[in-house]
């Protein structure tokens, strides 16, 4: 890759400047929030086949940022007020000029961090990282070895990202996992921390594989509502056992929202010990590989996309631009099903847009939700997804689902069907599943 000519090219500089570490700000009335935090796709293209990828991802977008659009980029996000980016891919450091971006990030007196998969993330990418000033970087990780290189598609990818955490600790560069909670992996957390305990990693972040990309594909790895109710006993148990380990534990926004775990899942985070809402075009913006930026980094279509870095000032589009600020804007007008109802609908505005949004086709009734799994269980009511659209295919994509209620009683679900049904908005150019079709449960990965 040529990345070793990269890193002599680099100046040699004594110190970089100190981090922007300024804690997030709750704005005052009618006035515009900073964004502190962006998530940058630096390439589309990617080693590995995940069959949960939201963006699909493999090989580069046409058009990708050049070298100094990117540039371009990093300066922009520090007028605008960002103190932290996390470059992202596919697999960001596919990109030979990732070290200057880096670099650059880290000059302009940013944090720089890093996804990854780690499956090519060799010592010498490793070691250019740790000299441009990488401040930390988080390492995924889905389950035990036999579930994660089925996700992943690659036969040895569990192995080599354990081998990306001891090279990037063994340059100095703190290291997190982050983990996709699915079918899949939701029985072997535990055991997966144990790992990650040895392997010493200093965070965990936690997350439920939302359905879209290539996961809106598989349907049988997505977790149903329900499932919330035994996820969260499992992670009732693991909570204290990872904070006793010195790991810091980062529940992601779509996991949890206000059940009896909350406070204890989010006591590192900054904003509080509690949900606060989605904060795509709050706190948050998105840019993909080909300058188009989002609110939402895992949101796609062109209702979520607020223009091009190349053609407009990221100010101007952060200032002005829709699909930035109707998740600021959103109000309890915008809420519906149990969410418009519920005791914690003020805060929380439904949770997280990209898991509800895809599931719907719409934001403000979001089903994976702890708080509510448990008040409908006490009604002796449970809920699940089932497909109604498929996706198209194209990256950060969904398909459609409704969402069904119905008694936790099997005997009695056979006798008297749904009691409720939540229904997608699903646009008209949308080919649903036929009608009356049966869906078996392989499709729908009930259990």
């Amino acid at each position: 890759m040529g990345l070793s000519g990269i890193r002599r090219r680099l100046p040699v500089v004594d110190a970089l400047p100190a981090p922007d570490n300024r804690r997030i700000t709750p704005p005052k009335p009618g006035e515009l929030p900073t964004p502190r935090y962006a998530v940058w796709e630096l390439t589309l293209a990617c080693d590995q086949k995940c069959i949960h990828c939201g963006s699909r991802a493999g090989h580069a977008r046409p058009g990708e940022l050049t070298t100094d659009e990117c540039l371009d980029v990093v300066a922009q996000l520090r007028a605008l007020g960002v103190g932290e980016v996390t470059l992202v891919g596919g697999e960001a450091y596919l990109r030979d000029d990732m070290i200057l971006i880096v670099r650059a990030i880290r000059e302009h007196g940013m944090r720089a961090s890093m996804t990854t998969g780690g499956r090519n993330l060799t010592a010498a990418r490793v070691e250019a990282l740790a000299e441009a000033g990488l401040t930390n970087a988080s390492v995924s990780i889905d389950g035990l070895e036999a579930e994660h290189d089925r996700l992943r598609g690659v036969t040895g990818s569990w192995r080599s990202a354990f081998a990306a955490i001891e090279r990037l600790r063994a340059a100095g560069i703190p290291t997190a996992a982050n983990t996709q909670i699915n079918a899949l992996t939701r029985h072997s957390l535990p055991a997966l921390f144990e790992h990650l305990a040895a392997a010493g990693v200093f965070g965990w972040q936690l997350q439920i594989t939302a359905p879209f990309g290539n996961a809106a594909d598989h349907a049988e790895i997505l977790l149903q509502p329900y499932d919330l109710l035994p996820l969260f006993e499992v992670l009732a148990e693991l909570v204290p056992r990872v904070r006793a380990a010195g790991i810091k534990l980062w529940p992601a926004n779509n996991l949890g929202y206000f059940g009896p775990l909350e406070a204890e899942m989010r006591v590192y985070q900054k904003r509080g010990a509690h949900y606060k809402g989605c904060g795509a075009g709050k706190y948050q913006i998105g840019i993909e590989s080909d300058g188009t930026i989002k609110g939402c980094p895992s949101l796609g279509g062109p209702q979520n996309h607020a223009g091009n870095a190349r053609a407009h000032a990221l100010a101007d589009r952060w200032r002005d631009a829709f699909a930035l600020a109707y998740i600021r804007e959103r109000t309890l007008d915008d809420l519906w099903g149990f969410c418009a109802t519920c005791y914690y609908r003020e805060p929380c505005r439904g949770g997280c847009t990209a898991t509800a949004e895809p599931l719907l086709g719409r934001p403000g009734n979001n089903p994976f939700c702890h708080h509510r799994a448990l008040a409908i269980h006490a009604q002796g009511l449970r809920e699940r997804v089932e497909p109604v659209a498929p996706a198209p295919g194209v990256p950060f994509d969904h398909g459609y689902y409704r969402i069904v209620r119905e008694s936790i009683d099997p005997d009695v679900r056979a006798r008297e069907g749904p009691v409720g049904v939540d229904e997608p908005r699903v646009p008209r150019t949308i080919e649903p599943f036929g009608p009356g079709r049966p869906i078996a449960d392989h499709e729908l990965g009930t259990q």
